[in-house]
């Protein structure tokens, strides 16, 4: 309890720089914790999704009914379900024309596909530059106001004849603690970042490789039907 006191003690009588990087660091380590856990359930949940939506699509049901059941469920529009309505959707709408070739029907299905798989990526990897910025800058940050305050702890001995250790050593420890601070920001933000970053290209993958898959499945159909 004593030492807690002492800390506590070292950041109210720090200087006004030190006090600033201090605040700064903290915002940057609660953002950093409310992006952490919503990311880790955000992540979790599309993982989950994906493997819903392959067991359902993958049980031999018709891509019509399949994507019927999609159109009326209001929870649907995420993941690969956002990838699969996309294409399959363009599919229909360029099969129903009739002016275009099967090639050019499929390659229309797969732009839509990659359209809709950029949308989904783009929203996995939101926040995540800010948990990398946060883990690269603040370091660097708290060591700002570590030198600040042990630039002031020496400017307040210019007018001492005599200096000790005990004068100087309660500047520097407030000023170390600003380096504290910026690790115990920094570390976390890192951490989740290299794992958050890993998770999204596993899913890219699997979401790739199910488009091209998708791709394969509506070739064989449009050239079917060509031929009938």
């Amino acid at each position: 309890m004593e030492n807690d006191l002492q800390v506590w003690q070292l950041i109210l009588h720090a200087s006004w720089m030190v006090k600033f990087v201090m605040l700064v660091l903290l915002l940057a380590s609660v953002a950093s914790w409310m992006i952490i856990f919503r990311k880790r359930s955000a992540l979790n949940a599309a993982d989950k999704n994906a493997k819903r939506f392959e067991e359902r699509f993958w049980s031999g049901m018709k891509l019509n009914e399949l994507y019927d059941q999609l159109a009326r469920d209001d929870d649907s529009g995420d993941g690969l379900e956002q990838v699969f309505t996309a294409g399959f959707a363009e599919f229909v709408r360029l099969r129903e024309q009739g002016r275009m070739s099967a090639d050019r029907v499929v390659e229309g299905a797969e732009r839509a596909m990659r359209v809709a798989l950029t949308r989904e990526l783009d929203d996995l990897e939101h926040h995540l530059s800010f948990l990398a910025t946060v883990g690269s800058t603040s370091p660097y940050i708290g060591l700002f106001g570590t030198v600040w305050g042990i630039m002031t702890s020496f400017q307040a001995l210019a007018n001492v004849n005599q200096a000790t250790i005990a004068m100087v050593a309660p500047g520097i420890s407030e000023a170390l603690i600003a380096t504290a601070m910026g690790l115990f920001a920094a570390i976390p933000a890192v951490i989740a970042y290299n794992k958050f970053s890993n998770q999204v290209e596993r899913l890219d993958m699997r979401f790739e490789s199910f488009k091209e898959e998708f791709s394969s499945i509506l070739n064989r159909q449009a050239h079917a039907a060509m031929d009938s």
